[in-house]
């Protein structure tokens, strides 16, 4: 008789890929576009790597560039007045230099790329734009894939934390199988301490416009091989995160893992998906109408919903212009996890990896001030892994044409990151059928 067990076998892994290149690779000068809640924190980053020459910080709104490079103090970081809007501003702008990293609003992600392309440098972003997305989910070719690599040139998009480092992380398991059949996503987050105010103004802690329309996006499922479109906030299940984050209700949500990796991982891949928290207030706003595109009438007034949420909701940049040493010493105010599910199959053996890893990357008062002493900012979730994929698109072997993380050789890219200070620690469990006759 054949008796079926399951063996798991936890480890709980601190991953320190710790740098053996002995060549000096160097970055130069960098062109951040956007100086909003992730800009601020990539240019301090830069700022203070000395593999980087100059930081040109570009926005609209110079004032705020100004205040993010004098919030920074670095003579490496200029600040501009740039229009994402025009592809020859942008090219002006990225005169002399050698990678265009993309941290502003995703309507202005293909300008960008195409500045880059024009300008012969390398572009990274932490978010696809909306053309890229489409194509993506229709299973169609990327725009400026051809271009870029007739060009000899990597356009890495979705180079962020989630997406990004899970990509990278997947990707890091899914080498380990013969066969990959299954990835599956779940973020959860847990505030550490019970809010003191009855009513709480929504606030997403990031961009809130792409937080906003991430909700009323239908997300994406691929399911028996082929892409498949939800209506939002489906999916519903209580999710039980490993402690301390604990059960949490989540649904399915607009994400680029359940797009990205589709494409790129192969290996029979038939189904991915990407569950995220139900926010009841984003939930709501959605339902109001705000993320709806397009004006309204108000008394004779044509305006759009979201402009004027977004003119009243808190921005994530304030933090960056307000954080200092002090602060940081103080515990972190969430719990955050991601877990990532990767089912395949090795040496004929069904093998399922589950990876817990907080994407925070600071998990307690300690790591956060180091943190901060080395990066000026303890917001570096989204920040440093583009960095570090600008790094490796610099290096000359990447893949060429337009790419997500799940594209570069992932144990070089977890190295770089511990080298430069943040290692990536996360909790395995591997698990497998075993056949007893």
């Amino acid at each position: 008789m054949e008796i079926k067990q399951e063996y798991c076998k936890r480890i709980e892994v601190e991953v320190r890929f710790w740098e053996t290149r002995k060549d000096k690779m160097v970055i130069g000068k960098v062109l951040v576009v956007g100086a909003g809640g992730q800009g601020g924190p990539c240019a301090s980053i830069l700022a203070r790597d000395k593999d980087v020459s100059e930081v040109i910080l570009g926005d609209i709104d110079l004032d705020l560039a100004n205040k993010i490079k004098n919030k920074i103090s670095s003579g490496k970081v200029t600040a501009i007045k740039l229009d994402a809007e025009k592809v020859e501003d942008i090219e002006k702008a990225a005169k002399g230099v050698n990678v265009i990293i993309n941290l502003t609003l995703l309507e202005f992600a293909f300008n960008i790329m195409e500045a880059a392309l024009k300008s012969g440098v390398p572009y990274v972003d932490s978010a696809s734009g909306e053309l890229l997305w489409t194509q993506l989910t229709k299973g169609e070719p990327l725009e400026l894939d051809k271009e870029f690599k007739e060009a000899g040139l990597t356009a890495l998009i979705a180079c962020g934390g989630t997406p990004g480092v899970t990509n990278v992380l997947t990707r890091y398991y899914c080498d380990k199988l013969d066969r990959v059949d299954e990835i599956r996503f779940r973020l959860g987050n847990k505030p550490l301490e019970k809010s003191r105010e009855v009513v709480s103004a929504w606030d997403p802690g990031w961009a809130p416009r792409v937080a906003l329309t991430d909700y009323a996006d239908s997300p994406v499922v691929f399911e028996d091989g082929k892409p498949t479109i939800y209506p939002p906030f489906s999916g519903c299940e209580e999710y039980k995160f490993p402690d301390p984050v604990g059960p949490i209700l989540v649904c399915y949500h607009a994400h680029e893992e359940s797009v990205t990796l589709p494409r790129f991982i192969g290996k029979g891949l038939k189904y991915c998906d990407f569950k995220y928290p139900i926010d009841p207030i984003a939930g709501a706003l959605v339902r109001i109408g705000f993320a709806k595109p397009g004006a309204i009438d108000v008394k004779g007034v044509k305006v759009e919903p979201i402009d004027v949420l977004m003119k009243l909701v808190r921005h994530p940049v304030g933090t960056f212009l307000s954080e200092t040493e002090s602060p940081s010493k103080l515990p972190p105010k969430l719990d955050a996890m991601i877990v990532m599910e990767i089912k395949g199959a090795k040496l004929g053996e069904d093998i399922t990896y589950t990876l817990s890893w907080p994407y925070l990357l600071s998990t307690n008062a300690e790591e956060r001030v180091e943190t901060y002493r080395r990066f000026g900012s303890t917001n570096i979730a989204v920040a440093l892994p583009a960095v570090v994929g600008a790094k490796m698109c610099l290096e000359g072997d990447t893949p060429k044409g337009v790419i997500a993380p799940e594209c570069l050789d992932s144990t070089r890219f977890l190295k770089m990151m511990t080298g430069m200070g943040a290692p990536v620690r996360f909790s395995e469990v591997c698990s497998k059928e075993v056949a007893m006759a």
